[in-house]
């Protein structure tokens, strides 16, 4: 038997995808008695476009037009059974989605999450981990809800030093305090067994749903975890490589669908790094769905002014990962500076070698400006070397994030 998301897109073609034939049905759900012109403004579509959705769904005996749009009584049981929305806190919810007052209803659960952090391991410097605030895994939580990526999906951290996989298993269980909550899932890769050890403990011990994987994200991602997720986060070392592995690994892992978020922490760079990060995107055919400056907030991270933004971006029929196999660049920041790499151009594979002593510093200003000899800026990298001793600022215990 068809879903009714399945039913109303047989009739309607979507550029955005079926995601938003999710949203729409589902704020009929939150929000009874919606008008067209509002469930526009909710889900940022033409309203010709939100009207015909709506039709389609009426069509399928998802909604009924009654004093505006609300579900059927079948729709509405089979958002709370298939979609795990049953037992859901609706006051609680709609505050979360307000500013900036949202963490007045959560308090309690805040004050766990700092003393859980306050026991979680020490970071690694020598690949970039990093301590964000409790408050900023909180927010990212709370972000994910705000997507509508949260409830019911199944959700991927790619790199997990921050414990935003605990704070939406907590976020979740305030949302659903009677029955519980069991339709969403998460799993966290993370090559750092410390970390995915004390996520386990603390797991066990408020019984969240949180599997995790031990898997270095240079090697290629499990066949068993590629095409299953609905989004995911990441907080990648921040190097143009470490930003473009981080998400190639999470793309590998989302449905092949189009609309899908990513959640993505990134350092303010400058516009040159910025413009080469916004290629790559493109590249992978990602867009950039939003941009919340200094939305991250970091313990002792100096050289950043403890402060990073968050992207959201979203999948395409484009989609792609820009590193599908193993991956074989400089990753951390420490690597970047201290080796000398030899890139090829994919067009006409002339050399370049790009370092402090190359030819080109590096490898943003080498997309940037293409190859010298026939303008591409496709490269790949053939072979690495020490180059010399360089300071690593993440030997200072306040730099945990470098530029």
């Amino acid at each position: 038997m068809k879903t009714y998301i399945e039913q109303a897109s047989q009739h309607i073609r979507l550029q955005e995808g079926t995601q938003v034939i999710e949203q729409v049905f589902l704020e009929c759900y939150l929000k009874p008695g919606i008008s067209t012109k509002e469930l526009a403004r909710k889900t940022l579509l033409p309203t010709p476009v939100a009207a015909a959705i709506k039709r389609e769904l009426i069509k399928a005996g998802a909604l009924v037009q009654d004093r505006g749009t609300r579900c059927t009584a079948e729709g509405l049981a089979w958002i709370e059974r298939e979609w795990g929305f049953r037992g859901l806190d609706h006051s609680l919810f709609h505050e979360l989605l307000g500013e900036p007052k949202w963490i007045e209803g959560l308090k309690e659960m805040l004050a766990t999450l700092e003393e859980i952090f306050a026991l979680r391991p020490s970071v690694d410097v020598q690949i970039d981990q990093s301590k964000c605030t409790p408050e900023t895994s909180l927010r990212r939580a709370i972000l994910c809800l705000k997507q509508h990526a949260l409830i019911g999906k199944r959700i991927l951290c790619v790199g997990d030093d921050d414990l935003v996989s605990v704070s939406i298993g907590l976020l979740l269980q305030r949302l659903f305090p009677d029955r519980g909550h069991t339709a969403t899932h998460v799993d966290v890769l993370d090559i750092d067994e410390r970390f995915l050890g004390y996520i386990e403990t603390i797991a066990k011990k408020w019984g969240l749903q949180i599997h995790g994987h031990r898997l270095d994200l240079r090697e290629p991602l499990p066949e068993s975890l590629q095409g299953k997720f609905d989004c995911f986060f990441t907080d990648p070392p921040y190097t143009l490589q470490g930003m473009s592995l981080f998400v190639s690994r999470g793309l590998q892992a989302l449905k092949r669908e189009k609309g899908l978020p990513i959640f993505l922490s990134f350092a303010h760079k400058p516009p040159a790094i910025m413009l080469a990060m916004q290629r790559e995107f493109v590249r992978m055919g990602l867009t950039v769905s939003a941009n919340f400056p200094q939305f991250n907030a970091y313990e002792g991270a100096e050289m950043i002014a403890n402060r990073s933004q968050m992207f959201i971006l979203r999948t395409t029929d484009r989609s792609k990962p820009e590193y599908p196999e193993k991956f074989t660049d400089a990753l951390y920041t420490g690597e970047v500076k201290q080796t000398l790499r030899t890139y090829r151009c994919k067009q006409c594979s002339r050399d370049v070698h790009v370092g402090i002593h190359g030819e080109i510093a590096t490898i943003e200003q080498l997309k940037n400006e293409g190859c010298a000899g026939c303008g591409h800026d496709t490269f790949e990298m053939i072979a690495k070397k020490q180059d010399i001793q360089v300071g690593n600022d993440k030997g200072d215990p306040t730099a945990d994030r470098n530029w």
